[in-house]
Parts: structure tokens; C-alpha cells; sequence
């Protein structure tokens, strides 16, 4: 039940992240589309009050068509929010206005977000655009960990953000090798070698700390240390505490890495993963592991590709729908103006690009014009075949090596099977 719970999480975060990205693509001539952030707390007639008077308050616009607009926007509002009594438990979030939509031609939009964290402030707000800040901040990572790698030669400083690693920083060492040059004495050289390597650690920590500790709300989002490299150094390292004193009271775990570089960091995350059981990254790369074992097998249960996928989802043979975060497809159904004829396909609209604006060609039986009479979004549609098949659904992110490989390697779009059927 919790695997569900956290499964629906996913695709809601992917359906509010879609929204908001729609909402970001929408213009308004001038200042006309109105953002309204209502908290939970705040009473609904003092919004509508505060609108009405707002819609009075037109009159003195100078541009006929801006003035008709926002007023055309007000009454959107008020007419909706005639069906709140109060504020839904996280508030609301509403987004209306005459939208451009190529040409001279334009079209009263209106959304209303029930977003998945409260909202902390009431704001109305009139512009050229929709207001999207608030809301975006929510799809911030909230679980923050600080990721070290380091060995005598370097050391590189990254963050895990959900399932996201963020590299920052890398430093150099200056620690002579083993072998002492002519003229120094063993003790004294051993002596230079172990201020260099404590100089190097501190320097290391310093460039730790400052990027750490200058993460917004810290003592709220920040989980704790990672520290790879070889042993002793890492062990060195920490047991020097080097770091500043809430960091090193964070420190999760040592972990072995072989790389101490950039590329060190994603080792130390999955070397880590017993430690960040439960993170959503680790979750993501246990499932695509999965996916790739059963892929190199001769006789494996894996399926990819739309088609491939399509099919296996129809015969309810999939286990587990693996979907790219950052799929941008569309399934469309083209009909005939005159006869029955129909077809379906998966159309990728790139962004400031309209649906209205595909060439659909003409009816292949009596050469009339070719409408979209129906539109669904590509995760929306492959999800719903897939609950109807009591097939679990991964939204994979592309922020990692193997969700990358999903999405330009496999197209974004692959499956974990029950059982073969040759598709």
C-alpha cells in the first residue's frame, strides 16, 4: 500500500509539473491575465470582495480591449469561486485571462490548482504573464545531502537533491607522492608530506562548508553527509573532523569509491544506497537495474519502445510501465470532416508550437480536410492502459545516468514484463 501511495505521488508531481509548464507557455496581449494565491486560512468573500472592487477599479484602464479582458477575467473568477465555501486544506491557486493563440485570435483560459503544499500567501496579481513562482518553489527538492569524495590527489563537492546529483565543486592536492626527492631526509620529508595532507583536508573542508552551509533552510532540508574515497583517507578525513561541527554531527556513512572526480559522485550515491533507502533516486535506480538485467537476457522480460509497449500493455502482460519524466508526446485521433474515416498517432509538439498548427494532411479515401478530435497526453494515456492492467507505473527522472538512458537511448518509454509475447 505505501509502494501505491508513494507510485501516485509520482504522477501527481508529474501532472503538476506539466501544468505549471503549460500555464508558463501562456501570453497575454497586455496586462490581463490575473494570478490569484489564495491561503487556507483566508475567507472567500474577502477574495471576492477584494475582486469586485478590482473590477471597478477597470474603468480607469485606458486600452478598450485590456479593460474588457481583465473584467471578462474577474467575472471567470467570481463565477468559479461561487462554488468554494472556503479554501480547499493546502489553498488554491487560480490563473485566468485572455491567452494569445497565434495571429490575432485569442481565447479566455482559466485554471484552478489545488497545489500539493499549502499555500503561504495571498497575492493578486495582473500581467503579461502567469504568476508561476510560488508554485514552482514546490517542486523543489525538499531532502538535501551533502556528497564528498576524496582522495591525497583531489576531491569533489556535490549535492543529492531528491534524485538529482548537482556536482559544485572540485579541489586539487598539492601532497607529494611516496617517494622523497634526493637531499630531504626520510623523517623530515614524511613530516612535509603529513602537513601537506592536513592542509589539504582542511582546504577541502572549507570548500564543504561553505557550500553546505550556504544551503537555503539548512537545519529544515538538509539530511546529512555522504563521504566516499579510499581508505584511510576517508577515514582521515572524518575522523579529523575537519568539518564544520553541524556537518560532522550529520555525517551518514564512509563509503569506498573508486573515483574522486566528478563522476566519483554518482559511485558514492550508489555504493550508498542501503544508507538513502527510501531516497526516491535510489528507488528509480533499483527499478532501472531491473529493466537492464532482464534486457541483456536472451530470454528477458523487458519491452521497449511506444509499439512494443503499447502491445504488451493491451495483452496486460506488463509488470512495471517504465515513463521518461521528460516525455513531451501527445496521442492524437485525426478524423475526417465528411467520412468515417480515423487514425491515431503520437505527435511530439515542440514548446511555443500549437496542436491547431500540424500539418494533418488530407482524408486518404474522399480528400477532405483531417480534424484532432481528440488529444491526450502520451503519460496520461500509457498510464491509464496500464492501471486498467493492474500494472504498476514508474515515473522515471532523466537526472541520473541509467533515467537518461531511458529516455534518449529507449525513447522514453519501456516495460518491465509479467511474461513474453513476442512483441
Amino acid at each position: 500500500m505505501e509502494d501505491e501511495v508513494e507510485l501516485d505521488s509520482a504522477r501527481k508531481r508529474y501532472e503538476f509539473k506539466k501544468t505549471l509548464e503549460k500555464l508558463g507557455e501562456k501570453e497575454g496581449s497586455g496586462t490581463e491575465l490575473i494570478s490569484i494565491y489564495i491561503p487556507p486560512d483566508k475567507q472567500i468573500y474577502d477574495v471576492t470582495a477584494q475582486l469586485r472592487d478590482e473590477y471597478g477599479q477597470c474603468a480607469n484602464i485606458k486600452s478598450k480591449q485590456t479593460r474588457t479582458n481583465v473584467q471578462s477575467a474577474i467575472s471567470s473568477i467570481l463565477s468559479r469561486l461561487k462554488y468554494y465555501d472556503h479554501p480547499p486544506k493546502n489553498g488554491m491557486a487560480l490563473f485566468c485571462g485572455s491567452v494569445k493563440l497565434g495571429g490575432d485570435r485569442t481565447s479566455m483560459d482559466c485554471t484552478i490548482i489545488e497545489p500539493p503544499e499549502p499555500v503561504s500567501l495571498y497575492m493578486y496579481r495582473c500581467s503579461s504573464n502567469f504568476e508561476l513562482e510560488p508554485l514552482e518553489q514546490m517542486l523543489v527538492e525538499k531532502e538535501v545531502y551533502g556528497l564528498i569524495v576524496i582522495d591525497r590527489r583531489e576531491a569533489y563537492i556535490g549535492f543529492l537533491r531528491g534524485n538529482r546529483i548537482e556536482p559544485m565543486s572540485g579541489v586539487t592536492s598539492t601532497v607529494p607522492g611516496k617517494q622523497r626527492k634526493g637531499g630531504q631526509s626520510a623523517m623530515r620529508f614524511q613530516r612535509l608530506r603529513l602537513i601537506a595532507i592536513n592542509e589539504f583536508y582542511k582546504k577541502v573542508a572549507d570548500r564543504a562548508n561553505d557550500i553546505f552551509l550556504a544551503e537555503p533552510d539548512f537545519f529544515e532540508r538538509f539530511r546529512g553527509v555522504l563521504i566516499g574515497g579510499p581508505t584511510p583517507t576517508k577515514d582521515e578525513f572524518y575522523e579529523g573532523a575537519y568539518l564544520h561541527h553541524e556537518l560532522q554531527k550529520r555525517v551518514i556513512g564512509l563509503f569506498d569509491v573508486s573515483y574522486t572526480n566528478e563522476s566519483g559522485l554518482a559511485e558514492l550515491v550508489d555504493n550508498a544506497s542501503d544508507a538513502l533507502r527510501g531516497v526516491e533516486v535510489m528507488k528509480e535506480k533499483v527499478i532501472m537495474d531491473r529493466f537492464f538485467k532482464e534486457l541483456v537476457k536472451d530470454d528477458g522480460l523487458s519491452s521497449y519502445g511506444e509499439e512494443s509497449v503499447r502491445k504488451n500493455l493491451e495483452l496486460s502482460a506488463v509488470d512495471t510501465l517504465l515513463l521518461s519524466s521528460v516525455l513531451r508526446e501527445s496521442r492524437i485521433k485525426i478524423q475526417c470532416q465528411n467520412c468515417d474515416y480515423s487514425r491515431e498517432e503520437t505527435v511530439n509538439v515542440l514548446p511555443g508550437k500549437k496542436m491547431s498548427e500540424l500539418d494533418l494532411g488530407i482524408c486518404p479515401k474522399c480528400s477532405a480536410p483531417l480534424y484532432i478530435s481528440e488529444e491526450t497526453d502520451i503519460i496520461d494515456e500509457l498510464a491509464a492502459l496500464a492501471d486498467a492492467g493492474n500494472t504498476s507505473v514508474m515515473i522515471i527522472s532523466d537526472d541520473f545516468e541509467e533515467g537518461a538512458m531511458l529516455y534518449n537511448a529507449f525513447g522514453g518509454i519501456a516495460a518491465i514484463l509479467r511474461y513474453r509475447t513476442g512483441y
